[in-house]
């Protein structure tokens, strides 16, 4: 019995942390399957950046310090998320 509950709870654990992190689905309609597109004709191309530059992208699209036209529409996009779930997600796209 302690051996399900243990797994349970760390299934949930897991499950809640998943959920937190960055949606890519979001960013593809945009940016590119592989993230091989500039976004709207203007962005930088996702796939040629650094995990370290697209963390100061987003974490700067965030708290309004980074971005040109579409600003307003990337701040609102990553306004939800964390700091660690930018770090991760720039982890997981960037070179």
């Amino acid at each position: 019995m302690k051996k399900i509950i243990i797994a349970s709870v760390t299934a949930l654990t897991l499950a809640s942390t998943l959920a937190a992190g960055v949606v890519a689905g979001k960013c593809v309609g945009c940016h590119g399957k592989s993230f091989e597109k500039k976004a709207m004709g203007k962005s930088k191309i996702v796939a040629d950046m650094t995990h370290a530059d697209i963390a100061v992208a987003l974490k700067g699209y965030k708290d309004g310090s980074y971005g040109g036209p579409m600003k307003g529409l990337m701040k609102a996009q990553v306004a939800k998320y964390s700091d660690a779930d930018l770090d991760a997600f720039s982890l997981k796209v960037g070179k």
